[in-house]
């Protein structure tokens, strides 16, 4: 069934209900939505000739013209890549060729340089200086007929090569994926108002069917982002407020939050994910704000779905174990298995730590065009996630480490081969090898350790431009440490604990 069954039928259900917000202001109901939906994918059939499996990009910042778009695109039959508005122009352009995305929608800044980029067989609308809908125009009847196997979603990850890899993801993952969150998550209310203030193209994005099946309102605050002072603003106003955060972005809310006074008035539920959410931080997020937090733990690979703790367990301070509950990432969501295995794939026994490896309907198809690598992450009908943890007598699942060594920074994944290649480009750089270190405001922030290529290291400012110049600012260093050597191991290979090490000492 086509993803845009269910706007309609909302639509049809509840046509005056408040559906697209910019901030406190109203842009349209869910039958304006639904209207436009249904005409973007009119023009997406007449202008530019998609079809059922068609590939289409949008690299933009969150906006209410973002949900148009992505159901646009599922309304005439074609497959949305998300891609994060933070990207090097460069590396969206990568993105987008390896998609084979016929159209890439952006809005204004970066246009020109990413036009340049762009494949013969890509076209590129600028919202800013063309609508996508023209006020005469007529939409598509009706969504085009879809199967639950085809492609709805291609989401962009990186493995350790630091290579993007398109996770194909289903109408029946993502089917899965939301009605599990029903059952393990959350429930919604049709007066409810998710909040996207992390970035459409990840987690949040995906949170907007459950919002859609319910007739909620879809608030884009008016900055665009994440500013604490603004949610502590905007919540109360609205009321009944939902949001999907990064830990980095709750523990700045918590810090605001402080100074101003604020509690959490407006806010029903904050679900939190994308990264490790340390047990004193979320104590201190619920002392400030309450029982108001559920914790989900997924990848791109299982979205969203692999386990959730519950807003009880967090709140529960009776538990003989609670406190290593609250340090859990919970039980595994209603519609996966979870197992915990040695490289043998043999269960490891409570309290060991091992690989987690899951199966079920919100597991992908695999990895766009990569027989390879889904070959590596798909075995027997399981999915190797690459994170390590371990499982407790009663299910609960506790994150020990993760295998690769990808940097989790505000909520985003770093690889840190990509940035080492960019700075491997400067003529002055002979060797280097990027971790993440401890950030209070971040969760992690990228550092490099260089060995330079002449007597004289390299100036930082200069490393952080070039660096810049070929990657996206988040990603870059924000530090560098010089050495004459990098410690490694008997087969050449950087000892990356070593440096960490390191990193703890000074």
């Amino acid at each position: 069934m086509n993803l845009a069954e269910w706007l309609i039928r909302t639509a049809r259900r509840q046509p005056d209900a408040p559906a697209l917000m910019s901030g406190e202001n109203l842009i349209s109901t869910y039958a304006g939505f639904a209207d436009r939906a249904s005409r973007t994918a009119s023009t997406l059939v007449s202008r530019y000739r998609i079809g059922p499996g068609d590939r289409v990009a949008i690299f933009m910042k969150n906006c209410p013209a973002y949900l148009e778009l992505l159901y646009g695109i599922w309304f005439c039959g074609g497959v949305a890549v998300p891609i994060n508005a933070k990207l090097h122009a460069r590396e969206a352009a990568y993105i987008i060729e390896d998609s084979g995305s016929r159209l890439v929608f952006v809005s204004g800044a970066g246009a020109g340089e990413l036009q340049a980029l762009l494949p013969a067989d890509c076209s590129l609308h600028d919202l800013e200086t063309r609508p996508v809908v023209a006020p005469d125009s007529h939409g598509l009847t009706a969504p085009l007929p879809r199967a639950a196997d085809d492609l709805a979603w291609l989401f962009y990850t990186s493995g350790t090569t630091g290579k993007p890899k398109g996770v194909m993801l289903s109408i029946a993952n993502l089917h899965a994926m939301t009605y599990a969150y029903f059952v393990d998550v959350d429930d919604v209310l049709a007066e409810d108002a998710a909040v996207y203030a992390a970035p459409l193209s990840h987690g949040a994005g995906l949170y907007n069917f459950m919002h859609v099946l319910r007739g909620s309102r879809h608030v884009i605050p008016a900055s665009g982002g994440f500013d604490p002072e603004e949610l502590s603003t905007l919540a109360p106003k609205l009321g009944s407020v939902t949001l999907f955060a990064a830990p980095t972005m709750i523990n700045r809310w918590v810090a605001a939050a402080r100074q101003s006074g604020y509690s959490g008035e407006g806010v029903r539920t904050i679900v939190y994910g994308g990264g490790p959410m340390y047990l004193a931080d979320i104590e201190a997020a619920t002392a400030q704000f309450g029982a108001r937090f559920v914790q989900i733990y997924g990848q791109g690979e299982c979205p969203m779905a692999l386990t959730s703790l519950t807003r009880g367990d967090i709140i529960d301070r009776q538990h003989p174990r609670w406190h290593e509950r609250l340090a859990s990432v919970g039980t595994p969501q209603s519609c996966v298995q979870i197992r915990v295995v040695g490289p043998d794939g043999k269960d490891r026994q409570p309290g060991e730590i091992g690989e987690i490896i899951a199966a079920g309907p919100p597991v992908m198809r695999g990895y766009w065009n990569d027989p390879a690598a889904t070959a590596e992450s798909l075995k027997h009908g399981w999915l190797w996630t690459g994170d390590m943890g371990s499982l407790d007598q009663d299910g609960y699942l506790t994150l020990r480490d993760r295998s690769k060594d990808v940097i989790i920074s505000g909520g985003s994944n770093i690889y840190p081969r990509e940035v080492e290649e960019a700075l491997l480009s400067h003529p002055s750089v002979a060797e280097v090898s990027v971790i993440g270190r401890p950030s209070a405001d971040w969760g992690e922030e990228v550092v490099a350790f260089v060995v330079p290529a002449g007597q004289h290291p390299p100036a930082s400012p200069e490393l952080d431009g070039h660096c810049r110049s070929q990657i996206a600012g988040f990603k870059c260093p924000k530090a560098y440490f010089f050495a004459l050597e990098l410690p490694k191991n008997n087969y050449g290979k950087v000892l990356k604990t070593t440096l960490r090490s390191r990193l703890l000492s000074q």
